[in-house]
């Protein structure tokens, strides 16, 4: 390795590393959130988020709940047992940063809503983190969008009215995108059983794609 790609390297760990400092002191959504401070954050932020400066694949999530909030790993639940059946990858494969970064839409635990379900991510956390965070990590070929927020944010007009429009319509941003890959996915949830079952298409035509990229851009 030259001496020129070595001060690279070492300024882009660097410049991930002060993120990762600096987004693990915000207080946001907590001190100064959005709409006022009846809306804050009912706890203290704990942001869950994984930086890498050579995973290829950038998984693209909603918010942390409250198993992974109380972790501080990410997808450190059954949604995460789920993904990585569809990565096909082991869960020290799956925690390894060089080979997966993960970077939520939200990077704390939003709360319960009045019916007991996890709150959409965090409004104040996008705007301030996500470009800066995109923009630190050039060397990505892959973004994995799970769930509708995620695909918002990175999709924009490619994305369909629904979130099952969107996944089965996969190749437009997929081979399309000017940029990395993006690869729509429906959110691991086992809340979405029965949508995996009525959407059969998912597991035999998406998924292979998938597991073929992981095996591409991992090992």
């Amino acid at each position: 390795m030259s001496a020129n790609n070595t001060r690279h390297d070492e300024a882009v760990a660097d410049r991930l590393e002060l993120l990762r400092r600096s987004i693990a002191i915000c207080r946001l959504c907590r001190d100064v959130p959005a709409g006022g401070v009846e809306h804050r954050l009912p706890h203290e932020p704990r942001p869950v988020v994984v930086l890498s400066s050579k995973a290829k694949i950038l998984i693209a999530g909603q918010a942390p709940g409250l198993r992974v909030h109380e972790s501080g790993l990410p997808f450190n639940d059954a949604s995460g047992d789920r993904l990585r059946e569809w990565l096909a990858v082991s869960r020290e494969e799956f925690y390894d940063p060089d080979r997966f970064a993960i970077v939520p839409m939200g990077f704390c635990f939003p709360g319960y809503d009045e019916k007991g379900s996890d709150l959409p991510p965090r409004r104040e956390c996008a705007p301030l983190w996500r470009q800066a965070v995109i923009d630190a990590m050039p060397q990505v070929e892959l973004i994995l969008t799970v769930g509708q927020y995620a695909q918002a944010w990175h999709m924009g007009k490619m994305r369909a009215k629904t979130m099952t429009e969107t996944v089965r319509d996969w190749r437009r941003s997929y081979f399309v995108n000017d940029g990395p890959r993006i690869l729509p996915l429906p959110h691991p949830s086992w809340r979405n059983s029965a949508w995996l079952k009525r959407n059969l298409w998912f597991s035999n035509d998406v998924l292979p794609t998938l597991r073929q990229d992981v095996d591409r851009l991992c090992y």
